[in-house]
């Protein structure tokens, strides 16, 4: 039998996303696995056929309308944690940028999470206890920028930052807890092959720091290995 707590993730269909799937769903989590394109999506649904409890969603995180709809599917779910995973990587350097990339980047990486945020947030209650994490990145640290460049990365996840700092004050009346996370640097698709870290030790840390998270430590930015890091 599986416990009755449920995971909602979107960005779930490789890497860090791919790898929360799996390590909830092995400790018998119901999980919701949310992605782009589902058909596309070959070791997600072969997860999701190896466990029972994982049901895969499609949904594109830059279709608002797609994400209301999700929350009128599930409206009657209680959902004890949504991770916001899913995220892009836009490429811009001084006197290169795109700013149709930079925009698409924060609709994606920013308002996508608030967005979520307020759709679930009757799921979340419903739970009670609840929590909402979002993955950031040290790049999204200001005071940790010391290289400068990657303009649009960096500045779509220092907004992230912000928006759920807010989120943290704002939904602590509803009992839901919120964290922005840092993964490390892991090798995905998106971190490269020259990662420190592999997914399975970058998730099994992660799951911790949210296993810790509470109203008591809410609106805080921690790294896999539970390190606090500085804004």
């Amino acid at each position: 039998m599986g416990s009755e707590n449920t995971l909602l993730i979107t960005g779930a269909n490789r890497g860090i996303g791919l790898e929360y799937v799996r390590q909830y769903a092995e400790e018998g989590w119901h999980v919701i696995a949310c992605c782009r394109s589902p058909d596309d999506a070959h070791a997600l649904q072969q997860l999701a056929k190896n466990h029972t409890y994982v049901k895969v969603c499609a949904l594109d995180v830059a279709n608002f309308d797609q994400i209301e709809a999700l929350g009128r599917k599930l409206i009657d779910l209680p959902i004890q944690l949504l991770i916001n995973n899913a995220g892009i990587y836009p490429e811009g350097t001084f006197r290169s940028i795109d700013y149709g990339d930079w925009m698409e980047a924060f609709k994606v990486n920013t308002m996508s999470t608030l967005k979520l945020a307020e759709v679930f947030i009757p799921q979340l209650v419903k739970a009670g206890n609840a929590k909402l994490v979002a993955m950031t990145s040290k790049m999204g640290s200001i005071e940790d920028n010391t290289s400068g460049g990657e303009y649009l990365y960096r500045s779509s996840k220092t907004a992230l930052n912000m928006v759920m700092k807010s989120l943290s004050i704002d939904l602590n009346k509803y009992g839901v807890s919120v964290a922005v996370l840092h993964p490390g640097w892991v090798k995905t698709d998106m971190g490269g092959p020259n990662g420190l870290i592999d997914t399975q030790t970058s998730v099994q840390g992660l799951r911790k720091v949210i296993a810790f998270l509470s109203l008591n430590n809410s609106g805080k930015f921690y790294a896999y290995d539970g390190k606090e890091i500085p804004w």
